[in-house]
């Protein structure tokens, strides 16, 4: 207990230097206090392991567009009887600029309950603003989320320079209850995450990875390579280029295909793992197209028709997406089944 500054002068102390001890004395103590959060942020990020495969789950909706919990929850008693080392939330499969921040909200809230505590639940907290994530990556980690996902702010992206998005995540980061993953998809947002800005914010003692859906094995490999002195992992972002991102550093994947060929997509990750290349070449063959239908050429309409074929519940989308044509339909059948899965 520190002596008063009456005490102090009562016993012949110099006040003046006695004042200027305590100043330097509590100082010294904020500085221990700070330094000891930042090691324990860093002992809690460096303990999570987000290796392993992931589906960024759909939202499945009712006819009339309202949010159908019910096959929600079946989705997840289904996709936890699959190795999976978690589940996304909110991804861009999730459609979530169609959610209202209480839905989305809510649905994680939903998902956390029903959920196995030994798989990882990863929330899409992005938004526009850097406030606005903040806000929404503390609410989503109240509700359950062990680790965000961060995607990069693209509305007035000729101004998302490198500077711009290392503020903007680290202000995230700072801020966040539970480990910050970065999120780049161009295909969607028009911006990739540039390779310095991942870099110096792979420096962070919060952010424990990246999302990497752009498909460029020598940037996938390039950021591993940069990243290799600190505890920071990339996952690949699509299930159509699994093998070769392991074949260079990646330690997993967010695969919406695994959303409806969630063993198979786990068995690439084994063969991987086990250095049995050439079966996983063989495996990651038979799904690059069913892979790209359910992806860049029909999107989340033509995932979750893929879904409902597999046994799971894809729903309706929510507009302006629109379901499948006649056509498309047939084509997206074709695609699986010219590789044997249907």
């Amino acid at each position: 207990m520190y002596m008063s500054v009456v005490q102090l002068h009562s016993a012949g102390v110099n006040t003046r230097n006695a004042m200027f001890s305590l100043r330097v004395l509590e100082k010294y103590r904020r500085g221990v206090t700070i330094l000891w959060k930042r090691r324990i942020t860093q002992a809690v990020a460096g303990k999570l392991d987000i290796g392993g495969v992931y589906p960024p789950i759909a939202t499945p909706f009712t006819e009339k567009e309202d949010i159908d919990y019910e096959k929600l929850d079946e989705n997840i008693d289904k996709y936890s009887k699959i190795p999976f080392k978690g589940l996304v939330v909110q991804g861009s499969n999730g459609e979530y600029p169609y959610l209202t921040a209480e839905e989305r909200l809510e649905v994680v809230r939903r998902v956390r309950q029903v959920l196995p505590k030994r798989m990882l639940l990863m929330a899409g907290s992005g938004c526009e603003s850097t406030r606005a994530t903040v806000q929404m990556t503390e609410r989503m980690a109240h509700n359950g989320a062990d680790a965000v996902l961060v995607v990069t702010p693209c509305f007035y992206r000729g101004r998302m320079t490198s500077q711009a998005l290392i503020h903007h995540y680290t202000k995230v980061a700072d801020a966040s209850p539970v480990p910050v993953v970065l999120y780049s998809v161009p295909a969607n947002t028009g911006l990739e995450l540039p390779v310095d800005a991942i870099i110096r914010l792979s420096q962070h003692p919060n952010i424990v990875g990246l999302k990497d859906s752009g498909g460029d094995i020598t940037r996938i490999g390039l950021i591993i390579h940069k990243t290799k002195l600190e505890d920071f992992k990339v996952l690949a972002g699509s299930a159509g280029f699994l093998m070769p991102a392991y074949f260079v550093g990646a330690v997993g994947g967010v695969c919406a295909l695994a959303n409806v060929l969630g063993k198979e997509v786990c068995e690439l990750e084994r063969l991987c793992l086990m250095g049995h290349w050439e079966k996983a070449r063989e495996l990651q063959h038979r799904l690059i197209e069913p892979n790209t239908a359910v992806t860049r050429k029909y999107g989340v309409a033509g995932l979750k028709q893929a879904m409902e074929w597999f046994g799971f519940h894809g729903g309706a989308t929510r507009s302006p997406l629109q379901p499948l044509s006649v056509t498309e339909l047939e084509q997206l059948r074709t695609d699986f089944s010219s590789n044997s899965w249907l």
